[in-house]
């Protein structure tokens, strides 16, 4: 087309150009499409045409080059950015599954925590008192059978309560308070009462707990001594809790025939200790099993977040 080349060249490649971006974003691939559309322009004016007609076409042809380029540039940087956007978007979506996942994880943990901390734990207390109240008939002592089946209704009345309460922090994160020293000392009165074990406790606690600490803290005192009760064979425990060096420390201790410690959660129908690994690891604390023919000590340490003196 002698006649027609000179819109060919200006029109056809910057669009060689601008299609070049659409195959690769590499700037040296894009530039060498430039340069080389370049050459074949000057090649085609100084063959078709002459001199006059390359200075006239030179710069319709480099501002028709830069205004496609830098629409190309412009469009592709949007697709990319949308891109961007989409895979954002993805990941957020599969970030948010994950998360409900884990919500879901933790509430059924938690909801287990509860069932066994209520209705496993009451119902182990009133087996024992149960089968103290048994023992105690089966020697005549009828006195001491009536005021162990009074404390096993007692027992019975406390468990209903606390599962009703379950029920309802499942339904509402709402609780009233608790006083940490008095009912730590009625689990060891329960517990003293329905197994004849001597316990001697230590409570030394200068700072408030937090809600969640206490709540924890005291579901932990209850498992270990539950524990003792059914498993360990003992005649003396001793319970420590004591704040120091801005640390909440606690030790429940017995002299029974030990265990080992290397079964912990493996055992079916045996999730006790592994309860209290998740409660430990809820209140940001570290636990210690240590386990001999001598007895067992189950160490706790929670460090202390800014409280009032109490």
């Amino acid at each position: 087309m002698p006649d027609g080349y000179q819109a060919v060249l200006i029109g056809l490649l910057p669009v060689l150009v601008a299609q070049s971006l659409g195959f690769s974003y590499r700037i040296k691939r894009v530039v060498l499409v430039a340069f080389i559309s370049i050459i074949l322009f000057f090649d085609a004016m100084l063959t078709l045409g002459d001199t006059d007609e390359l200075i006239l076409f030179l710069p319709f042809f480099t501002l028709m080059l830069i205004i496609v380029v830098a629409y190309a540039l412009l469009f592709f940087q949007q697709v990319h950015e949308r891109l961007k956007t989409q895979n954002f978007l993805r990941d957020l979506q599969e970030a948010h599954k994950k998360v409900e996942e884990l919500t879901l994880s933790n509430e059924r943990q938690r909801m287990a925590r509860d069932l066994h901390d209520t209705l496993a734990q009451g119902v182990a207390g009133l087996i024992m008192q149960l089968e103290a109240a048994d023992a105690h008939m089966a020697q005549g002592r009828m006195e001491r059978t009536q005021e162990i089946i009074k404390q096993s209704m007692k027992q019975a009345r406390t468990t209903l309560a606390e599962a009703r309460r379950a029920i309802d922090n499942l339904r509402a994160k709402s609780a009233s308070e608790i006083d940490f020293r008095e009912a730590v000392d009625d689990e060891v009165q329960h517990f003293t009462e329905a197994t004849g074990i001597a316990v001697a406790t230590y409570l030394k606690l200068d700072k408030r707990l937090s809600r969640m600490v206490m709540e924890h803290s005291l579901h932990i005192v209850k498992e270990c001594l539950t524990n003792i009760a059914r498993h360990a064979k003992a005649d003396k425990v001793w319970v420590t809790l004591s704040d120091q060096r801005g640390l909440l420390f606690m030790e429940i201790r017995d002299n029974g025939s030990g265990f080992n410690t290397d079964a912990i959660g493996k055992d079916a129908g045996h999730y006790g200790l592994l309860g209290l690994q998740e409660r430990v690891r809820l209140i940001g604390g570290e636990m210690k099993v240590r386990s001999s023919s001598a007895g067992t000590s189950i160490q706790i340490e929670v460090l202390f977040t800014e409280g009032e003196s109490i």
